[in-house]
């Protein structure tokens, strides 16, 4: 009888160890991935009060300006209407939602419709991103401690090591964890069944997820900009939520520079409250607003010095253009990523320079937004 026992024992040991082993891993681990998830950025830049990354101390601003519902996020309104049809069907079988992937640029609502989704399905959200997840017990100690309903959100989800993406598959089509236990002849697989939950992937690269990955998602959603009216609608509702006293004229004199991003305009509201509570004892008008926002040396379009030193350098030292990136770069003492990545994408959509297989040139619009008139005569 006692052999019996052991043998038993000793059959078990491995499965018990496992689970030993992983809730020991999400403990250690789980509070490291969640403070440094925000902390990864493609290309280190300085901080921009005009860039869509958010800053370090910008979390915890965010948070309390987010709407918890649809009804309340203003904007995006095809991408509401499917969510709420898909949420709403869920809820009425009684399932999780399809696994949703959300992209975007910067700073457009993807980590607040992740909230909003997991508050609408009235489940948890546990956050983390896909450089924080450097191994594969990572992911299985927090795949393992999900609950039914619950939803996993993994920012930036391009950068995901290939080995854990692997992990991925079976746990979002079979609601399974496949592992191997132990070395050699003696290995084998183990299966852990998984509660069923949903994963909600956010990226500004969806052409780097890998094709087996991205099809594993139910649904696919793109943000994109928002209007001008949409802008002042978000920015004077987040003015009403810090409890700053201003008016709409004054919310859209702030909207209309900030690049048709949400997370910009709620950093320029934080700056221009500043500004006016120390110079202005807290009274905010339209004219105080433009002081503000002079000073900081953003443009009723929304450029910095940044992006009127790039303009000025190619009429100046190249007549304009055409200049190829690497001397651009050299000119302006920018790296050559920095003026692919960041500074180029919002000059291109205003039409101030153009692409050629030459390099960069400034177009007509680019002369006339800084007062200049475009010669004519350039030789090519």
């Amino acid at each position: 009888m006692n052999i019996q026992y052991l043998a038993l024992f000793f059959k078990n040991l491995s499965k018990i160890s496992l689970y030993l082993l992983l809730s020991t891993l999400y403990l250690l681990r789980y509070n490291k991935i969640s403070m440094i998830e925000s902390n990864f950025d493609e290309t280190p830049v300085e901080p921009r009060e005009v860039s869509g990354t958010p800053q370090n101390e910008e979390e915890i601003f965010e948070v309390g300006l987010r709407p918890r519902t649809l009804e309340e996020f203003v904007g995006q309104e095809e991408l509401k209407q499917g969510l709420h049809i898909f949420i709403q069907a869920a809820k009425k079988r009684g399932e999780p939602i399809d696994h949703t992937l959300l992209y975007g640029n910067p700073g457009l609502g993807k980590t607040t419709l992740a909230h909003i989704i997991a508050n609408e399905m009235e489940g948890n959200i546990r956050i983390t991103s896909g450089p924080a997840l450097e191994r594969v017990g990572d992911l299985a100690a927090i795949l393992s401690n999900l609950q039914a309903g619950d939803i996993l959100f993994i920012d930036e989800i391009h950068r995901m090591n290939r080995a854990i993406e692997e992990v991925l598959y079976p746990a979002m089509e079979d609601f399974a964890l496949d592992l191997v236990v132990g070395k050699g002849p003696s290995a084998r697989t183990l299966r852990l069944g998984l509660e069923k939950f949903t994963i909600i992937g956010a990226t500004t690269r969806p052409s780097l997820l890998s094709s087996p990955l991205r099809d594993r998602f139910g649904s696919t959603y793109r943000l994109n900009f928002y209007s001008d009216d949409e802008m002042g609608s978000i920015v004077n509702r987040s003015a009403g939520i810090l409890g700053v006293p201003t008016d709409k004229r004054t919310c859209q004199t702030i909207a209309d520079r900030s690049r048709q991003t949400p997370r910009i305009a709620n950093r320029l509201l934080k700056r221009v409250r500043d500004y006016s509570q120390v110079k202005h004892n807290g009274e905010l008008t339209c004219d105080i607003a433009n002081s503000a926002l002079d000073m900081l040396m953003i443009d009723k379009l929304g450029l910095d010095a940044v992006d009127r030193r790039i303009l000025q350098v190619i009429i100046d030292k190249f007549s304009g253009g055409p200049v190829g990136l690497t001397t651009l770069a050299a000119a302006t003492q920018e790296e050559t990523a920095s003026l692919e990545e960041i500074y180029e994408p919002f000059l291109l959509q205003l039409g101030f320079i153009e692409r050629t297989p030459r390099g960069r040139t400034v177009t007509e619009k680019g002369y006339q937004h800084l007062g200049l008139k475009k010669p004519t005569d350039t030789l090519l």
